[in-house]
């Protein structure tokens, strides 16, 4: 079966990779950036294959015409792929009002405008993927980087309400959520405007000289397999609602989880008294 993808964030890292595997695979995508001009050498390797549109995913202008362009040059949408993000280090004293509606502007509400715009479709033809790149800190907070996670948590949280929502009419919906790859997150993120001296030399810079070591970091986990993942996923039935990616991502929610379940025994300890 060949499918139809819509991509946001193809300029590089992990969206890069997926439109050029899912080019590769036979595929048809619409592969969109801010700059298209960036995804001229992937159109031009894959001419039947790859279609170009300009998305600046906080402009619904812009957002609703992707999802035309798809529907109109590749006849429809089986599988969207929110992948577009931004990253924003900082202690949650430091983030501004501006900075914190930019991040959520970027991770929940740019998803969620274009979920419901491609599922009219999806619905009409019975059948259709969402896919959410969500990250490991949509389960697992980190200091420093409060704006971030509190975006990747709402993402996820939608991505279960609408997956019971979208179910009957044969649509999926999954939260992919990638651990460290190497990719130039660690040089796009930006700090936040705002520097508290009190924050110094803590946990928050801890976690802000770690992200800045990822970038294109060989150890960490590669966009390609990434991507050869995120196209078995499409391909098989019945996978997981949260599907965490890289071997880190899991080593992080295994040990969460069993943190989760002392503090749920503490907490009822406290709750009842004891």
């Amino acid at each position: 079966m060949t499918r139809r993808w819509l991509v946001t964030g193809c300029s590089s890292g992990l969206g890069a990779a997926l439109a050029k595997a899912v080019a590769a695979s036979g595929d048809t995508v619409l592969a969109t950036a801010r700059k298209p001009a960036t995804l001229d050498a992937l159109a031009t390797a894959h001419p039947d294959m790859v279609r170009v549109a300009a998305l600046d995913v906080r402009d619904p202008d812009s957002c609703a015409a992707a999802v035309r362009a798809a529907e109109e040059q590749l006849g429809g949408i089986d599988v969207l792929v929110n992948n577009a993000a931004t990253g924003l280090l900082g202690a949650v004293e430091e983030v501004s009002d501006e900075e914190l509606r930019e991040q959520l502007e970027i991770l929940v509400v740019a998803p969620w405008r274009l979920a419901r715009l491609a599922l009219p479709g999806m619905r009409a033809r019975g059948s259709g993927h969402i896919v959410n790149v969500s990250s490991l800190a949509g389960r697992v907070s980190f200091p420093g980087m409060g704006a971030y996670v509190a975006g990747k948590h709402a993402l996820e949280g939608m991505t279960q309400a609408l997956a019971a929502e979208v179910e009957p009419f044969g649509i999926r919906v999954t939260a992919l959520e990638p651990g460290g790859f190497a990719t130039r997150y660690g040089v796009t993120a930006a700090d936040t405007a705002v520097r508290i001296p009190a924050y110094r030399g803590a946990a928050v810079d801890e976690t802000r000289d770690g992200v800045r070591g990822m970038t294109d970091n060989p150890v960490l986990g590669r966009p390609e397999d990434f991507a050869a993942l995120v196209l078995r996923l499409v391909a098989t039935p019945d996978t997981p609602q949260r599907v965490p990616v890289g071997a880190d991502a899991y080593q992080y929610l295994e040990a969460i989880h069993g943190h989760s379940g002392t503090e749920l025994a503490t907490a009822r300890a406290f709750a009842e008294g004891a």
